[in-house]
């Protein structure tokens, strides 16, 4: 195997949700890689604060981060709600630690959080008999967002959270580069029922084959749902001015003191408001073209060693999933943690308005992916 920055890019995209736990989509990343992580500390008693945004917020400046830091050269990186993974080649190893380290600053300073943050030898994974694998699904035909199997990201995960592979945080006062970054949607009510958050990992020495099948089993029953459980509205999620993530994105910009980033997000936040609202072409920006790619680039379902989704479902559905998770649960093959709220959220990263490839990371807006967590460590206790 090669360390080259090629490799994600030679991975074929896959575009059927349903192909998901099909082994023939998955690569080994190369040896001499590294996967990064980070999560909130105490992301419970954030979310019991009610502060969503801020801990959503703290998990897509990691991918933000490491993004700009890397020039936009490709890599795979998940979103996970109260943090985020990612994998990178030797040569970038360097710009992805300051940056891991600055955004963990940044994180403490200006959202007053503590986020963990480490970087994992993808051989010291090998070295416990697990596999760092990697696929990428594409949900439109503008970008893909990487999907792993294999175990070693969720060991990777709970060695940080031993202390072990730890990155320190950089110097007070260092930022990292998140343009881009922004929070400025409305939350999306739900247009079913209910907004779900689900997390489904396997069970200590559950059968990998029993295992997939559920999550097929799992997968088969959203994708009978209207739009696969989508919980982004057709015409896009709702914009107000000002946004009520104004001083997140003020707290993203680099320099001069606060009160001006404020009124500089305001001014920009108002000229946007008033493209999108009239639906004005400026300058190659087509406001409809962009609505319309934001649902198509929702990061709404992933895996990352255990399937993840925030879905608008109806009661039926909900239940129809619960059922399942309950009988696999009983059976030994999986772990699962439900939340259930009446909202989901989303979180953008948009280097350029102009290109068609910006992400949008979903979670659900009154708990989401942390609180799905916490039940599924409640079922283990």
């Amino acid at each position: 195997m090669t360390s080259g920055e090629s490799f994600y890019g030679g991975i074929p995209v896959f575009r059927g949700f349903t192909s998901l736990m099909d082994p023939a989509l998955y690569a080994p990343l190369p040896d001499d890689w590294s996967i990064g992580v980070a999560d909130i500390v105490d992301s419970t008693k954030a979310i019991a604060a009610q502060r969503y945004k801020a801990v959503n917020m703290a998990g897509a400046a990691v991918i933000a981060a490491v993004t700009n830091a890397l020039e936009g050269r490709e890599f795979p990186f998940v979103f996970g709600g109260d943090g985020a993974s990612f994998a990178v080649a030797p040569s970038d190893l360097g710009a992805a630690r300051e940056a891991l380290a600055a955004t963990a600053t940044w994180v403490r300073e200006d959202l007053e959080l503590k986020m963990r943050i480490a970087l994992v030898p993808v051989s010291a994974i090998r070295a416990q008999g697990l596999d760092v694998r990697v696929a990428r699904f594409g949900p439109s035909a503008n970008l893909s967002y990487a999907m792993f199997s294999g175990g070693g990201l969720a060991w990777a995960d709970a060695a940080m959270k031993r202390g072990e592979f730890a990155v320190a945080e950089a110097p007070a006062g260092t930022q990292p580069d998140l343009s881009g970054l922004s929070c400025r949607f409305e939350v999306m009510p739900s247009a079913r029922g209910l907004i779900l958050s689900v997390l489904v990992m396997p069970a200590r020495g559950a059968d990998p084959h029993a295992f997939r099948q559920v999550i097929e089993d799992i997968i088969h029953l959203v994708e009978r749902s209207p739009d696969g459980g989508r919980p982004v509205p057709p015409q896009g999620p709702p914009l107000k001015w000002p946004p009520q993530g104004l001083e997140f994105e003020a707290r993203t910009r680099r320099g001069g003191p606060l009160l001006a980033r404020r009124a500089s997000v305001l001014a920009y936040t108002l000229f946007v408001y008033l493209i999108m609202r009239f639906d004005l072409n400026v300058g190659g920006f087509v406001p409809n073209v962009y609505k319309r790619q934001v649902v198509e680039n929702s990061d709404f379902r992933k895996y990352d060693d255990g399937l993840r989704m925030i879905l608008d479902c109806t009661p039926q559905l909900e239940r129809a999933l619960s059922d399942r998770l309950a009988a696999a649960a009983r059976d030994g093959v999986v772990r699962y943690g439900l939340h259930r709220q009446d909202a989901a959220m989303m979180t953008c990263f948009t280097p350029s308005a102009l290109r068609s490839d910006h992400v949008h990371f979903i979670d659900g807006a009154r708990g989401g992916y942390a609180s799905a967590a916490t039940a599924l460590k409640a079922m283990m206790a």
